[in-house]
């Protein structure tokens, strides 16, 4: 079983992100995330706080890392050309030896792209164009030392080549945010590797919900023609581990009662329910903590799964 943890990029300093990386490295830890945006989410009073802009921050943790798989949960179509992205993707798969996922959404946060002055589309509009960003960046992916012509609605390439290319074989895998039912999964069974249900998302994280989106993940597949145990499936869970009832209850007012929060003991029975599941890897996400937070749920909860 795989062990992820979404590393707070808001409303800290690098020297305290940088001290959780040396932490994870050193650890039980498989991957390392951060999410994308550009202003702090949360209020608006927080949104001018501290944000670091994401695939910096996962360019640096390939320099400091040699082992740990490294992507975001997730980039944001809307705030970058796809062609960039995959050109970027590639760039930060050959710094990391092939420990790079690509992860990739929709985008959702209206107040950033109004911020910087970028589009923000109807839901319907950024879905298609997510769709066939995902196409575009597969496509590139897949060139093996060509180039790619695409004509698209919204994105269009001119005999562009990937160079140099992913290491891993047959290339970066693309992990699918979101897990809209009509038109995300879908896409995901078109064009993705990984699916991730995502906890932030308000509806907490059970075993059920997992399920679901699963079942609905693999109609879509059945329709396309593609081979469902080809997508990896990963789950995101807002999680606190703490002996402080105060605390867990009102992180769990926030995020719904099957958030996973709480002593040890109990973190490590909810996670060994998704593990029963079928869930392939866990990545972990709280709001910002300090290293030796990183190091107990190394010791407490990651250790009994070893």
């Amino acid at each position: 079983m795989d062990f992820g943890a979404q590393v707070n990029a808001y409303r800290t300093s690098w020297s305290e992100i940088s001290s959780v990386i040396e932490v994870m490295e050193a650890g039980r830890w498989h991957s390392l995330w951060f999410a994308d945006h550009f202003l702090a989410p949360g209020p608006a009073q927080q949104h001018g706080q501290a944000a670091f802009e994401a695939f910096s921050l996962i360019s640096a943790a390939a320099g400091m890392t040699q082992r740990l798989r490294l992507g975001h949960l997730v980039l944001g179509n809307t705030y970058r050309n796809p062609a960039l992205v995959a050109k970027m993707a590639a760039t930060i798969d050959q710094i990391s030896g092939g420990r790079f996922v690509l992860g990739i959404g929709a985008g959702w946060f209206e107040r950033e792209h109004d911020a910087y002055g970028w589009d923000f589309p109807s839901m319907r509009d950024r879905s298609d164009r997510f769709e066939e960003a995902c196409a575009l960046i597969r496509a590139l992916f897949k060139t093996d030392g060509g180039s790619v012509d695409f004509d698209g609605r919204y994105y269009q390439l001119r005999e562009a080549p990937l160079s140099p290319g992913c290491v891993q074989t047959p290339h970066v895998p693309i992990l699918v945010g979101g897990t809209g039912e009509r038109r995300t999964l879908r896409t995901l069974a078109l064009h993705g590797d990984a699916m991730n249900v995502d906890g932030w998302a308000g509806a907490g994280m059970s075993v059920d919900l997992y399920r679901h989106k699963a079942e609905v993940l693999e109609r879509h597949c059945e329709e396309v023609g593609r081979d469902p145990s080809e997508i990896r499936h990963t789950v995101l869970v807002p999680t606190v581990l703490s002996d402080d009832k105060t605390m867990v209850d009102k992180f769990i007012s926030r995020l719904g009662e099957t958030t996973i929060a709480g002593t040890a003991s109990y973190i490590v029975d909810r996670v060994g329910e998704l593990v029963g599941a079928g869930v392939d890897e866990i990545m972990f996400g709280s709001p910002a903590k300090p290293a030796e937070d990183y190091q107990r749920f190394d010791e407490e909860v990651l250790a009994q799964f070893d």
